[in-house]
């Protein structure tokens, strides 16, 4: 049973940067892909982007692409996103999942196995 928690979320100015972090217990973190999606009220859990177990490959929405940067620390069980030039439209409960790793990324949320409890994003205009 793999257990993932975020943290960094909070209230920001639009153009603001923010780190979230992801922290995992429980299995081999080193042997998951993981995940990073969003939801803001009403609407569907979106797909931000991905890193691959190792950390060597992601893949970006086109809503963070060129703003967002996924990492990863191994030898912390911590997985990071980095978002820069926020937007009010960013505003959305941010979550990190997990799922073994393999040779394709997946957008779907239903591909994912285990999820975090999510943390707030607020970006003010």
């Amino acid at each position: 049973q793999v257990q993932l928690g975020e943290s960094g979320g909070g209230l920001v100015q639009a153009e603001d940067s923010l780190r979230l972090s992801c922290t995992a217990s429980g299995g081999t973190f080193s042997s998951y892909d993981m995940g990073w999606f969003r939801q803001a009220p009403g609407k569907e859990r979106d797909f931000v982007g991905a890193i691959n177990s190792n950390g060597l490959r992601t893949t970006y929405s086109d809503s963070g692409k060129g703003r967002f940067t996924i990492s990863r620390d191994n030898a912390k069980n911590t997985v990071y996103l980095q978002m820069d030039s926020l937007k009010p439209e960013d505003t959305a409960v941010y979550y990190c999942a997990s799922r073994s790793g393999g040779r394709f990324f997946y957008s779907s949320p239903g591909m994912y196995d285990y999820w975090g409890q999510g943390t707030q994003v607020t970006v003010s205009s």
